[in-house]
């Protein structure tokens, strides 16, 4: 949805296809929409073709998300990153970085830059899915060294079951922004690990089972909403 002006917005492309041609929307039905910023109560003006209009009703509450996440995830085959994306939207990411790591597939990441407009658009889609109000950023995807670099209040580096249970690793006092670094199916180098501990990163695990990629990332991910919310 683009910007609401003067009571009014409008929708066009793809999404107002999918309205028109798929759900048969007709003038006077009611839908929940959001600008990425407030989500709103509208009514349908007019439907045809690849453009929507809409009338705008009211203002709808929405829970904010409690934490804002970066999930830094190694970048693995395609289409279970693409999972990852839309299951992390579900849960409540700010962002997601995908990430190259010593033991990614060669050629994941110079194709990853083809790639990212359908991860945005997964990602979209997964928001409006779960409505929520913004959906999350795709950044581009970078080297295990740039991603060592990315800010948080708190960062965790995913281990195995050396590293103490993530749960256990939140403070009583939490800041409100975490960063979650997940790696490829193999794990880390040494290298890496060593890498990870000089740049301050907190290493920790999901219990005694070696997860998949895509498992541990939503995993993760719950752990820590959930351990934010009011």
């Amino acid at each position: 949805m683009g910007e609401i002006f003067a009571g009014a917005a409008e929708l066009r492309g793809d999404e107002a296809r999918h309205l028109t041609r798929v759900l048969r929307v007709e003038p006077g039905q009611r839908f929940e929409i959001s600008d990425n910023r407030q989500a709103y109560l509208a009514e349908v003006q007019e439907a045809r073709g690849e453009r929507v209009t809409f009338r705008v009703l009211e203002p709808v509450d929405s829970a904010p998300i409690p934490v804002r996440v970066t999930l830094c995830a190694a970048l693995i085959k395609f289409d279970r990153f693409e999972w990852i994306g839309e299951k992390a939207t579900e849960l409540g990411v700010e962002s997601i970085l995908p990430v190259e790591t010593t033991r990614s597939e060669k050629g994941l990441f110079e194709a990853s830059h083809k790639r990212s407009q359908r991860w945005m658009r997964i990602a979209r889609e997964s928001s409006q899915q779960s409505r929520r109000v913004r959906f999350p950023e795709v950044l581009p995807a970078v080297r295990f060294p740039a991603a060592l670099k990315q800010p948080a209040g708190l960062r965790y580096f995913l281990e195995e079951e050396t590293a103490p249970p993530l749960l256990r690793e939140i403070p009583a006092e939490r800041d409100d922004t975490v960063a979650l670094l997940i790696g490829p199916e193999g794990g880390w180098t040494d290298l890496e690990r060593g890498q990870a501990a000089a740049a301050g990163w907190c290493a920790v695990s999901l219990g005694p089972q070696v997860l998949r990629a895509e498992t541990a990332a939503c995993a993760a991910l719950a752990i820590v909403i959930a351990a934010w919310a009011p």
